[in-house]
């Protein structure tokens, strides 16, 4: 296959076929920098497939069914993987809801280029609907600290851990370091990537690089006040929390025992469904003490 850009983006996608189709006009659209895009479905229900093949072609788009649904962790290991395979010298990562301005790709690859190559991966500044900060995607400086409002006046904020809304990184530092985790299915895979990253090399947030990141609420997840039909799926996060932060010694555990106790107490305070939800998280909590996924490798 021969490649005529350097940078794939990876969409993952789950009946979404409405914003994933802007997200995909957005990435045509970029201006002064261009990428293949490839996207990978996890088994929607509605029409997405559909859309895709009626709409966008080959080369330019690739379109991949995963035949289930592997969850978003699942889908970004399968998507990452395919694209370094494929031979492109970046990878550009995002959800289907995330639209990117019309300069964001070029605005990353200038920021890395201006720091002479010499970085593990880069993130964009992610905004919601309304032109605010998105709340979900604010950078870490650190396990316990999120990045300040001084950082977004700068052309770069040196970086620990971000989402996967917008995340550039380099095909040889996948090759060197892994995969995302698929086994995570949803939450912390970014997290846990993105740290395993920034131990070895310096990584960054640029501020000239835009995206919208159009979420149904402005609010970052919390399974306090969430009482859905799905509380049993929470326990990825507190099982994958315990995996991705016990790495990082008694800072890690730290973290993760101050969090869910602030958790446990608002479940407390505001949940309907208390006992149900303390039990999810103890479950999870105690699948991650052993828990030892796999890193693929490409």
């Amino acid at each position: 296959m021969g490649l005529q850009n350097p940078v794939c983006a990876v969409v993952v996608t789950y009946n979404r076929r409405d914003k994933l189709q802007k997200c995909i006009d957005c990435l045509l659209n970029q201006e002064n920098a261009s990428c293949d895009i490839l996207i990978v479905n996890n088994a929607s229900t509605d029409d997405t497939e559909e859309m895709i093949r009626d709409n966008y072609t080959l080369p330019k788009v690739l379109y991949y069914n995963t035949g289930k649904n592997l969850g978003g962790a699942g889908g970004f290991e399968f998507g990452v993987r395919e694209a370094v395979l494929k031979g492109y010298e970046y990878v550009w990562i995002m959800d289907d809801d995330t639209w990117p301005n019309e300069d964001a790709l070029y605005e990353l690859l200038n920021a890395g280029k201006e720091l002479k190559d010499e970085w593990g991966f880069l993130s964009s500044v992610a905004y919601w609907t309304d032109g605010s900060i998105c709340r979900m995607n604010i950078q870490k400086k650190g396990i316990f600290r999120h990045i300040g409002k001084e950082e977004y006046t700068k052309n770069v904020s040196e970086i620990k851990m971000c989402s996967f809304v917008s995340l550039l990184v380099k095909s040889t530092v996948v090759k060197e370091l892994g995969l995302p985790i698929g086994d995570y299915f949803i939450w912390t895979d970014d997290y846990e990537f993105t740290g395993r990253i920034s131990q070895k090399y310096k990584c960054y947030m640029v501020t000239k690089s835009h995206v919208v990141h159009a979420m149904e609420k402005h609010t970052r997840v919390n399974f306090a006040t969430d009482d859905s039909d799905r509380l049993e799926r929470y326990r990825y996060i507190y099982r994958n929390d315990v995996h991705c932060y016990r790495q990082y010694g008694v800072k890690g555990w730290a973290y993760i025992v101050m969090k869910d106790c602030y958790t446990a107490l608002n479940i407390l305070v505001h949940s309907q469904v208390k006992l149900k939800k303390i039990r999810v998280m103890i479950k999870g909590f105690k699948e991650g003490l052993k828990y030892a996924p796999t890193i693929e490798r490409v």
